[in-house]
């Protein structure tokens, strides 16, 4: 009688799903965090990129308007714009919400060909480049290192930009 009990109790808790759902989450938790944390780290990553695109644009504007437009013949140094353009750039990345942060320019440099080849009415065309060197320290790496992962760590990458001067 009691060995027939045990067998039907047995029986019963073999044939229980009330607990299945939560041991199901608990072993798909995990990947979903990871997912989760991957897609939050590479939409961090494009929008700092995207922000530092928008910058080097925006600096890049400013130099083909600000510099005097027969600098291919005086000889002006394009370089002296440099601190304001990193101003530019850098506002431009914080902007008005959200900081990515993590996200720094290590380098920033203007130069400027002058360019002859064109066959335009103007015999020399000025044209600025400004190179702006980003660096993007990825915060959720350390959750990939939970699974075994490397992440990402930290990315660098150089972003250009050119642009005619056309002088005040």
């Amino acid at each position: 009688m009691i060995m027939r009990a045990i067998l039907h109790k047995i029986r019963t808790f073999s044939r229980a799903e009330q607990g299945a759902a939560l041991v199901e989450f608990a072993i798909s938790l995990p990947l979903i965090l990871v997912v989760a944390y991957g897609l939050v780290d590479s939409m961090r990553l494009f929008w700092s990129y995207q922000a530092t695109i928008a910058g080097v644009r925006d600096a890049t504007r400013y130099v083909a308007r600000v510099a005097p437009g027969d600098i291919c013949a005086t000889g002006f140094d394009i370089s002296t714009f440099e601190p304001r353009l990193l101003t530019i750039v850098n506002s431009t990345i914080d902007g008005d919400g959200i900081a990515p942060l993590g996200v720094s320019i290590t380098g920033l440099t203007a130069t400027l060909d002058c360019v002859t080849t064109l066959n335009l009415r103007q015999p020399t065309v000025p044209v600025a480049t400004i190179t702006a060197d980003l660096r993007m320290d990825m915060p959720f790496t350390s959750v990939l290192s939970l699974i075994g992962g490397t992440g990402w760590g930290t990315i660098t990458t150089a972003v250009q930009e050119q642009a005619r001067v056309y002088g005040l």
